[in-house]
This record gives C-alpha cells, sequence and structure tokens, in this order.
C-alpha cells in the first residue's frame, strides 16, 4: 500500500488554499497510463498527509513505472465521491514519477519527488514535494519452523524401500481439506528425516486448527501410494516435541468401520520452533543489495556480427538483438536495488589479442565494471569491433569468478547478494566442470541467470536448473546446498506470448535470495549510516583466471573491483 503526503504545494485559491487531491497511475509498456487510485479531498492545506492508501500489486520481475498527478478540487465538488470527479473540472498542480522499487528499496520505504508540470513542460520549476510511503501488508511475518521425522514406516515396494514424503493440509469447514505445504522426497528410506518446514500463520490459522499429515511413498508416475495418515494441530505437535514421544500413522481402511488401522509407522517433531519470517522487501528496504554482473557468449556459432543473421548483429534501426534485449530487460530492472550501479561484464569464448578468452572483461582495458545498464550495451557493442568469435562454449571460468566475488564479500559486507546473468546460444562443452562450479557456489550469495538465445538444443541447460527437484551432483558426489540457477530460453518465451524475457528469468531470484539469507539466518536488521558509508567503499578481489592445461587456475589480490582484471588464456 501507498501512502502519501505532499509540502509545499501551489495555491490556487484566491480566498483560502488549495484542496488538493492525488490520482495515482501506473505507466504500461506502451506508455499509456492505468489509474490505480484516488486520495480523499483534503480542504484548505498546502502540506497535506493524505489517509486514504493505494493498493498496488509488487512485482519484483518487472519495472513497474509510477505517475503521480496532484489536483486542486473545487469546493463545490467536495460532497462528491472522489471516483466521480471529473478531472477536466479540478486545476492540475503537478506531477511527480519514480518506479516502485525505488520506494521499496530506500530505507523507510518513503521517497520524496519533486512536482513538476505535466511531461516536465516549461513553466514554474518549484511546485512542492510528494512524498510516497510504501508499506507491505503481511498478515502476520509469524511462523512456526517444525522438523520431522519418522520411524518404522511400512514398505510399500517390492525391490526397494518406500521413497517417503509428507504432505500437510488444513481442514476447512466444509469438512474438506487445502494442502499447504510438503516435504521433499527421501529415496529409499523407511526411517527418513526431512528438512525443516516453515508454517505461517496464513496456511494454519491457529495453533489449534486440526491439520491433516499424509505420508506418501513417492512415484514418479505420479500415482503416490498412501502410508499412512494422522490429525494433529500446530499445539499437538508443539507437545510432541516437547514430549518427546510419536504420534502413529493410521491406514484409512472401511473394514475397520472408517476408523482405519494403526499403524507401527509413526511421526516424529525433532524441531519446534516459533520464528519471524522475512520477505524480500524487508532487506532490500533495510540497505540489502543485488549486485548485477554480466557474461556474454562470444563463440562462433553466434554467426559473425556484420552478418544480419547473426544474433550478435548490431541493426542500424536501432532494434535490439537478442543479447541486447536480454541485457537491458534483466539490468532495468535490477538496476534499481544496485546504489552503485557498477556492474562487473565480461565475455567468454572469443579470441582477444591473439588467444582464445573464456573470460575476458566485456570493456577492454577499461577494466571490469561499467557504469549502469548502458554501460553494459556500450561496451557489449564496442567489444564485438575487436573481438573474435571462437569457443568452445565454457562456463566454469565465468562462474567461478562470480563466485570469487561473492565469496570474498561475505567478510566485507554480508548486504550483498550477486546475480550473474548469462546469455549464449551454444550446447555446453564443460558441463561436468560448470556442474562443480555452481555446487560449490550454491553455499555463496549468488544466483546465476541464464538465458538462451538462437535455436540450439538446450537440454543440457535444463539440467542445471533443478527445478525438477533434483539438485546438482559434483563429481566428488557433494550435492548443491540450494539450487540456484534459472535457465530460460528466449524461443520458447516469446513463443509462449510473453512480451519479455525478464518475468520468466526473474521469477525465481526472490525465493532464492529468501533461501540463502533463511538457511544463514540472516536477518534484515535496520542498516546504519556507518554501515552504509562502510557498504560503500568496501574492496572486493581482483580474479585473474589462467588456463594451466585445461584447468582454470584462479589468483586474487585486495583491489578496489574498479580495477580488477579478468583474463583467461
Amino acid at each position: 500500500m501507498l501512502s502519501l503526503s505532499a509540502s509545499r504545494l501551489r495555491d490556487r485559491d484566491i480566498l483560502s488554499k488549495s484542496d488538493p487531491m492525488v490520482v495515482v497511475y501506473s505507466k504500461k509498456r506502451d506508455g499509456t497510463l492505468e489509474e490505480l487510485g484516488r486520495t480523499e479531498v483534503i480542504m484548505n492545506s498546502l502540506d497535506p498527509a493524505w489517509i486514504k492508501k493505494i493498493t498496488i500489486a509488487y512485482h519484483f520481475e518487472i519495472v513497474q513505472p509510477l505517475i503521480f498527478h496532484v489536483y486542486d478540487v473545487d469546493t463545490k465538488y467536495y460532497n462528491l465521491p472522489v471516483e466521480m470527479l471529473k478531472l477536466n473540472d479540478a486545476e492540475f498542480l503537478g506531477e511527480g514519477s519514480c518506479v516502485l522499487s525505488e520506494i521499496v528499496t530506500k530505507q523507510g520505504q518513503s521517497l520524496t519527488l519533486d512536482l513538476h508540470n505535466r511531461n516536465r513542460n516549461r513553466g514554474l520549476k518549484n511546485l512542492g514535494k510528494l512524498t510516497v510511503h510504501a508499506e507491505e501488508t503481511v498478515a502476520s511475518r509469524n511462523v512456526i519452523e517444525v522438523k520431522f521425522r519418522c520411524s518404522r514406516l511400512e514398505n510399500k515396494d517390492l525391490f526397494s524401500k518406500s521413497d517417503p514424503f509428507l504432505r500437510i493440509s488444513r481442514t476447512v469447514e466444509n469438512g474438506g481439506s487445502v494442502p499447504i505445504c510438503k516435504t521433499e522426497v527421501v529415496d529409499n528410506n523407511l526411517n527418513p528425516i526431512w528438512r525443516p518446514l516453515c508454517l505461517t500463520m496464513q496456511q494454519f490459522v491457529s495453533k489449534d486448527n486440526p491439520l491433516i499429515i499424509e505420508c506418501f511413498d513417492f512415484n514418479s508416475s505420479g500415482n503416490h501410494v498412501l502410508i499412512g495418515n494422522l490429525q494433529k494441530s500446530v499445539a499437538d505437535l508443539e507437545k510432541l516435541h516437547e514430549q518427546k514421544t510419536g504420534a502413529n500413522f493410521i491406514l484409512p481402511s472401511s473394514a475397520h468401520h472408517g476408523h482405519g488401522k494403526v499403524l507401527k509407522g509413526q511421526l516424529l517433531v525433532d524441531h519446534f520452533s516459533e520464528k519471524q519470517l522475512y520477505s524480500f522487501i524487508d532487506y532490500v528496504s533495510r540497505g540489502f543489495e543485488l549486485n548485477f554482473m554480466v557474461a556474454v557468449d562470444f563463440t562462433a556459432s553466434n554467426g559473425h556480427p556484420r552478418d544480419p543473421d547473426s544474433l550478435h548483429y548490431i541493426d542500424p534501426s536501432g532494434r535490439f538483438n537478442a543479447y541486447q534485449q536480454a541485457i537491458m530487460e534483466v539490468g532495468e530492472v535490477i538496476q534499481f536495488y544496485d546504489s552503485d550501479k557498477h556492474f562487473p561484464a565480461w565475455g567468454f569464448g572469443g579470441v582477444t589479442n591473439g588467444v582464445v578468452s573464456h573470460c575476458f572483461n566485456l570493456n577492454g582495458s577499461s577494466g571490469v565494471e561499467v557504469e549502469g545498464v548502458q554501460g553494459i550495451m556500450a561496451a557489449y557493442a564496442s567489444a564485438l569491433n575487436h573481438v573474435g568469435l571462437a569457443g568452445p562454449t565454457l562456463f566454469g571460468p565465468v562462474v567461478n569468478n562470480a563466485a570469487e566475488i561473492a565469496g570474498q564479500s561475505l567478510s566485507c559486507n554480508s548486504r550483498k547478494y550477486f546475480v550473474l546473468l548469462i546469455i549464449t546460444d551454444g550446447v555446453l562443452t564443460d558441463l561436468q566442470e560448470t556442474k562443480d562450479a555452481l555446487v560449490r557456489a550454491s553455499d555463496l550469495p549468488l544466483s546465476i541467470l541464464i538465458v538462451g538465445v538462437g535455436g540450439a538444443d538446450f537440454k543440457q541447460m535444463e539440467i542445471l536448473d533443478a527445478d525438477n527437484g533434483c539438485r546438482l551432483e559434483s563429481s566428488t558426489g557433494r550435492v548443491a546446498t540450494r539450487d540456484i540457477v534459472q535457465f530460460v530460453p528466449m524461443r520458447e518465451v516469446l513463443a509462449g506470448g510473453q512480451s519479455c524475457v525478464v518475468q520468466a528469468v526473474l521469477e525465481e531470484l526472490p525465493g532464492q535470495f529468501l533461501t540463502y539469507m533463511r538457511s544463514r539466518d540472516i536477518k534484515p536488521s535496520a542498516c546504519s549510516q556507518h554501515d552504509i558509508a562502510q557498504g560503500s567503499q568496501y574492496t572486493q578481489p581482483v580474479v585473474t583466471t589462467q588456463m594451466i592445461g585445461h584447468t582454470p587456475q584462479i589468483t586474487m589480490s585486495k583491489l578496489d573491483t574498479r580495477m580488477m582484471n579478468c583474463s583467461t588464456n
């Protein structure tokens, strides 16, 4: 919800002061305005604080431009509902504009705008100020964290043991039930231990509300076999934990007159605690940042940049190629969450200084960082003039560089989370090396977005994106701590009717961010002015990657990121 107040508005009334009202619009991609709501009219005030709130749904994955129009409403219309007021009958006092992300990333979630003439036409410049305050509407941040395990489950498989998971549902008034969460699947185990679950107040309603807990044997066909169920409230689960006792599952059976058969298998509660579950907005409004990084594919399969059929072709008409489109759309969203807007930008698979490099600075000798999204676009266009296209397609060196930066930041500033965008047209040559790098990086404050362009077969990329529930495994058998990859093939997004790639590629990012913060028990405490000053001055490592044989060797030195070099020969 948005709360609005203003100061030093223009006085357009002769015998009294202006009677102001604000109309709030969202600006669509085609430039048209959609009205979101109106405040009430406040009589005779140049410094109003409106009571009525404007409701807007926050979407991280898109840019949400807002336009604010302030009007002086004639006294004779005061008793009319504001929705019925004709704006042509009101006097225009000023306009302000911003992006919703700019508000939610401010400490205190408040942003003050200078009011100006409509469409910034010439005229009076000092039209007052409008302050916009955003407040997230959350029924309750209190959650219950509970860790379940089972003992002596009945085996439902013939040639192995059951693969159990739990499904928890809330009972509703009509006697039915609504599923609210489930655990992961534990393979081949009759005494499974699951990772902790978080149940929100919205999910279980009250601690005394009955919950149905069902244990199933997972089948890939989707026909999961019920092992048993039971009914317990959150308060009952707390007692099981305190008393260190278990509850027996029941197998429903008509032979037992609807009561079911009591099984030997038991549900136990290893951990039970009440805690606060913070939202993505809680973090970004308290000084936490998303630091953007980009890596662009310069392999020969893209086609020569001067060929109009090339994926790297720069159209003289100004129409974006696929690489430009991905950089612009993703960068435009994330830039609002990065305070200094200095972005590391790399290329890979190209020829620089006569040798093939799998990680080179897109900005050439000027350093790894560029300024703003336009800086990335300019560096990319310039690189096409002096970098030769080669190959093969290797992600490992770029992922390792991003991971080193994210890892070093932990000792300097825990309020930073890193986002690497990789744009590629080809099939990976170093799939296992990339999986190893991603598994190592899964412990770090890092997410990796991969956009596939062109018509290649991207099945390997789908392996990296663990949306099927199977986490990546390294060559040494280590399993990724969490899923940090989101892959989107641009052709499928556009074919599916979406006008932009950014919504598809960014949809999992807030969840990955929250999974990391919660797993480290990092709370969004307010950022002090000292922290802000330190955060703007902290140093990151210089990462220089060299190929010794076929293995990338990484060396580091403590220098500011603006001096950072990246070269892979």
